[in-house]
């Protein structure tokens, strides 16, 4: 071997030492912050993690229940209907929750779903922001409640559109595309 081949050669093996001894203390570092619970590893399943978390910030059971999302022209209407209508206890609380978020996204609060969904949740910086831009009106209905949001901007429609979307993705078989 000439004293350049192995001249190269001792390079490149000090090259993959130095990144194998990098490589292992990364994932030294990141298991230790995991096993002392400063960092926690993604759910397996996006949409079992707000299927089991859901009951945090909706007092109704979301296994018995369906959210309906329908993207309009002008915004969109959002409903929660129990699957069993003549279940009256979860209609009451469907209603009862509805009607409390209406009042608080309009006034520019979505921290609930922020909370279950994620603080950046695709739509809310805006609609939270120009939420005197954004008419929510609510509405009980036999089986449930529903908001319809409302605006006037392309961009605040595109918003709730696009927190629509998060939300069906999120939850999964609890949710329906009408």
């Amino acid at each position: 071997m000439t004293e350049t081949a192995q001249k190269t050669s001792s390079e490149r093996n000090y090259w993959l030492v130095a990144a194998g001894s990098a490589l292992l203390a990364i994932l030294g570092t990141l298991g230790a912050l995991l096993w002392a619970g400063f960092i926690s590893a993604p759910q397996a399943n996006r949409q079992a993690a707000v299927h089991d978390t859901g009951s945090q910030v909706m007092p109704f059971d979301l296994p018995d229940t369906t959210h309906i999302f329908e993207m309009t022209e002008s915004g969109g209407v959002m409903q929660v209907i129990a699957d069993d209508p003549g279940n009256r206890e979860q209609v009451a609380l469907i209603q009862q929750h509805i009607q409390h978020e209406a009042m608080l996204f309009s006034s520019g609060d979505f921290s609930d779903p922020s909370s279950l969904h994620g603080a950046e949740m695709p739509g809310v910086r805006e609609l939270s922001a120009e939420a005197d831009q954004v008419k929510i009106g609510y509405q009980t209905l036999p089986n449930g409640a529903q908001l319809t949001f409302t605006a006037e901007e392309l961009r605040l429609i595109t918003a709730i559109h696009r927190w629509f979307g998060a939300q069906l993705s999120d939850h999964g078989s609890d949710a329906t595309y009408r």
